[in-house]
């Protein structure tokens, strides 16, 4: 007997951009039961070098190529932050699905626009804050939801790298026009910022921040003038109060990400390179870590734990559930950890706020979202074309 195949069709998934991140999309769209069909770059030879590279099964001359192929599902950007906002805005008006690297854009306007538009059109379209997939990072979230730390206190992170002094070297990153007005900040920072919200279900609502460019030129000599370190001081909307230091200019820290989270009953802390354990400590029970075991998890992070306890899970898994999720959302299933657009501008909006900031030496309120409230599912293509 004869039985139809219920799985959803295989995404069809098109990249713009050949550099060491798009190895990781690449990874995760296999992962996640898609084909990556094609890659486009800044020059044909690039985007050739990049298909052979990722095993893809064609490259496009130019990025408007791709963006214009009509097989195409969905859309990874993974280019220069300044060429993000003009990618998505073509993706999504061609009628795709669209993963866009952070920033969303280097201008909150155009964060909000895409963001906009994005839900006008009924598409999918997210942003890989993939640190909030940690399987531990949503175990805080679920236990800081739930009331066990009591009424919110304070937070503290940070996000620490060594590369800037480590291994500096020229690229489009030491070019202002390409990074936008912030560069730690906007890139690291924004993952920060990010889990800092995620985990404590609150919104920053003002913010006083102090950056430094440490080196105000490239190796080769071209003016810097965007921040390698950025210390700043926050005010959630519920109360709570905290600090959060980024910097490329860490000796010794590769990708060091923290936060942690004080309640008045308890105290939790998540630290992305020991991501498989949750530092806990509560007034009435004592202190410890929190293994990622099953059992003991809430049931969204079990679901992500898609390994047995005692088996270290990573980035690159984080980063492959937030892309299966995608898929899922693609085709009508949606997650409370999907980073939609809407998280994306989130970010641009606090991005912009400590750079005015630190310009004006003074608290700068973090511009609200629109009234509007984004939709909690999109449609595809597939039901666009039919209804």
């Amino acid at each position: 007997m004869w039985i139809a195949d219920s799985r959803p069709r295989p995404l069809k998934a098109g990249l713009i951009g050949g550099g060491s991140i798009a190895g990781v999309h690449a990874r995760a769209i296999r992962a996640a039961g898609g084909v990556l069909h094609g890659v486009a770059s800044s020059a044909p030879d690039r985007a050739r070098s990049a298909a052979q590279t990722l095993d893809a099964a064609r490259w496009y001359d130019h990025p408007d190529e791709l963006l214009a192929d009509d097989t195409l599902d969905l859309v990874h950007i993974c280019s220069p932050n300044g060429t993000h906002a003009d990618y998505a805005r073509a993706a999504l008006t061609a009628g795709k699905h669209v993963v866009c690297e952070k920033p969303l854009a280097v201008s909150p306007a155009d964060a909000q626009e895409l963001a906009a538009l994005a839900t006008a059109r009924g598409l999918v379209a997210t942003v890989p804050f993939v640190y909030r997939y940690h399987p531990m990072a949503v175990e805080a979230r679920a236990r800081a939801a739930a009331g066990a730390l009591g009424p919110l206190v304070s937070v503290r992170g940070g996000y620490l790298q060594e590369w800037r002094l480590a291994y500096d070297e020229d690229g489009w990153w030491t070019n202002p026009t390409a990074t936008g007005p912030s560069r730690a900040f906007g890139d690291i920072g924004s993952h920060l910022g990010d889990l800092t919200e995620f985990i404590t279900g609150d919104h920053v609502r003002r913010v006083s921040a102090a950056t430094r460019t440490v080196r105000d030129r490239s190796p080769r000599g071209r003016p810097l003038t965007t921040e390698d370190v950025a210390a700043v001081t926050v005010e959630l909307a519920g109360g709570a109060v905290g600090t959060l230091l980024v910097s490329q200019m860490a000796l010794g820290r590769k990708n060091h990400l923290f936060i942690e989270v004080s309640g008045t009953e308890a105290n939790l802390l998540f630290e992305q390179e020991n991501p498989n354990t949750l530092w806990y400590a509560a007034r009435t029970g004592g202190q410890g870590a929190i293994p990622r075991d099953t059992p003991q998890l809430s049931a969204e992070a079990a679901r992500l734990s898609v390994l047995p306890a005692g088996h270290p899970m990573g980035y690159q898994d984080a980063f492959n559930a937030f892309v299966r999720d995608t898929h899922a959302a693609v085709h009508g299933q949606t997650s409370a950890e999907l980073p939609t657009f809407h998280d994306g501008a989130a970010m641009v909006r606090l991005t912009q706020a400590v750079v005015d900031s630190a310009a004006t030496g003074g608290w700068t309120e973090v511009a609200a979202p629109p009234a509007t409230a984004p939709a909690t599912a999109a449609t595809t293509k597939e039901q666009a074309t039919h209804d």
